[in-house]
């Protein structure tokens, strides 16, 4: 079956793909809404750009450590489960920190400890629903459904950020809390009904040993090696941001107002980030995916500065759009591209690891960013168009093309 033959509609109308779109959403909706509150809430409570990054650097750490023994359990025990496993403890961690903060016991310590308890499951649901979509549609038809799976992050920054912001900011920290718990509880109901025993193939050994493996085959794999280098620095630059925005946003507008205009700028980049997905679908970059790539993260380097940080609010606006609508082709590039080259039977441990391996670079910014906007914003954000260059050339340099599979 040819890609060009399977419309967006028609795709959606595959048996369980709707029903896993729709938990993608969902649960990438809270996780989102809980990135943007848990920095507001700190800032708001401790006023420490510093704390602030550190804590959103907690939300992402220990579950990059945790990956490949999570990978290990999503080829044994199946996908579907492991997803689930991840939303109700998220849902329940979600709900204790809602308890913590309404007690008045949720101190930095405090914080720290249920935030890093968050994340450590983190891995089995983002790696668990990119395990089970190749499974779900024809593989010439990737690029579509990977461009239908980045568009779930549009549809979320559109709606995540300010309605987080809007929570937060008109209602407090508890009720935006809850309000995560009970949408992290909805997309339990989306994603049981895939179903997904894991790998025939997968020998019942040690479950250390095959998560090293998993790490083992990932390093020594050119392509999953050259991507976890270029993607990640690609989102050391989107670490800053986290912190960036949220910081630059509450120097132009009074307190109660900066957290609901912070979150329309990150609507703003999920509008654009939607279009730039769909378009990414229909460039058939099905075994073209770096050639585009490597372009989208050079422009935005030139998005994050000088546009953002040099034209105040409006610059931010302008700029996070761009960034969005940038993203689109590398989101959907990365995904087919490592997907398509991946076997099948390594497939939960090889994107657990080497998404975490991705993503190493988020905790990396918000850290660096927190740091650098103590000293100086305009710092940050020469330091988030310098990373996404540095991503371009990673990219282009050390990601081998179809001639060269491994």
């Amino acid at each position: 079956m040819q890609a060009e033959t399977i419309s967006y509609a028609r795709l959606i109308r595959l048996p369980n793909v709707l029903a896993l779109l729709a938990s993608i959403c969902l649960s990438r909706l809270a996780s989102r809404m809980f990135s943007v509150v848990i920095v507001l809430h700190t800032l708001t409570a401790f006023g420490s750009p510093v704390l602030a990054g550190w804590v959103a650097f907690a939300a992402e750490a220990p579950g990059l450590l945790v990956s490949p023994l999570a990978g290990a359990l999503l080829d044994r025990a199946g996908a579907a489960r492991g997803v689930i496993a991840d939303l109700v403890f998220s849902a329940a961690l979600t709900l204790v920190l809602a308890i913590a903060i309404a007690v008045h016991h949720a101190s930095p310590p405090v914080l720290f400890l249920l935030v890093t308890a968050y994340a450590v499951t983190n891995p089995l649901s983002v790696a668990g629903v990119r395990v089970l979509l190749p499974r779900l549609v024809p593989a010439p038809a990737l690029d579509r459904a990977n461009a239908l799976d980045t568009s779930m992050h549009a549809v979320v920054d559109v709606t995540g950020p300010p309605l987080a912001g809007a929570l937060i900011g008109l209602a407090g920290a508890v009720p935006a809390f809850v309000a995560i718990a009970v949408t992290y509880a909805a997309s339990v109901l989306c994603v049981a009904r895939p179903r997904d025993r894991g790998s025939a193939n997968v020998t019942r050994g040690n479950l250390a040993r095959e998560a090293w493996e998993g790490v083992v085959y990932v390093a020594r794999t050119p392509l999953l090696r050259g991507l976890a280098i270029g993607y990640s620095l690609s989102n050391v630059t989107w670490g800053i941001l986290v912190v960036a925005v949220p910081v630059v946003t509450a120097q132009y507008f009074a307190a109660g107002t900066w957290q609901p205009v912070a979150g329309m700028l990150w609507a703003g980049m999920g509008i654009a980030g939607g279009i730039g997905a769909l378009v990414s679908g229909r460039l058939r970059m099905y075994g073209r995916e770096v050639k585009l790539m490597v372009p989208c993260m050079m422009a935005t380097a030139v998005a994050v500065w000088p546009i953002t940080a040099s034209l105040g609010v409006p610059g931010l606006a302008i700029g996070l759009a761009l960034v969005g609508l940038l993203a689109g082709p590398i989101d959907v590039g990365l995904l087919t591209l490592r997907q398509r080259r991946t076997d099948p039977d390594r497939l939960g441990r090889v994107l657990a690891i080497s998404i975490s391996a991705n993503m190493a670079g988020l905790p990396i910014g918000t850290a660096l960013g927190g740091m650098l906007l103590a000293w100086s914003p305009s710092a940050a954000f020469v330091a988030a168009a310098l990373a996404s260059l540095l991503a371009a050339l990673a990219t282009w340099w050390l990601i081998p093309g179809d001639d060269r599979r491994v």
